[in-house]
């Protein structure tokens, strides 16, 4: 017996391509208008990217230091996914509810810790 497929499941090969950049495209549309943290975050991640790409570190350096940022926002849409699908199917409060909550906003925080501890790492060791 097959599994039963979801009629939105994307088609496969060359075709999928341009639907899923219009998908990714909706999420962060999405991302950016209701999430309060995922603007604040690309803020600093625009900023962030500017100071990196403008000190006197290699492009490994930069690249680095932009990609911890990114993986802050990387790790806010996963946990504004996970918080968008409890709401979907409760807004009740319940421990599940709340761990799978407070799982994802731990997850951002060791995000934002890694970022914060890699820039440290990287202009320490330029600077002093």
């Amino acid at each position: 017996m097959s599994e039963p497929v979801s009629e939105f499941k994307s088609k496969s090969g060359l075709g999928r391509i341009m639907p899923a950049m219009f998908y990714a495209m909706a999420g962060l549309k999405s991302a950016w208008q209701n999430e309060h943290a995922f603007r604040q975050e690309l803020v600093m991640v625009v900023i962030g990217a500017v100071i990196a790409l403008v000190l006197p570190i290699s492009a490994f350096q930069k690249l680095f230091l932009i990609g911890v940022l990114v993986f802050v926002l990387i790790v806010e849409l996963f946990n504004s996914a996970i918080e968008a699908v409890v709401d979907r199917i409760s807004l009740e409060r319940h421990p599940l509810s709340k761990n799978a909550k407070d799982m994802g906003s731990a997850a951002v925080f060791l995000a934002i810790c890694l970022a914060a501890a890699c820039w440290a790492v990287v202009l320490f060791n330029r600077f002093y």
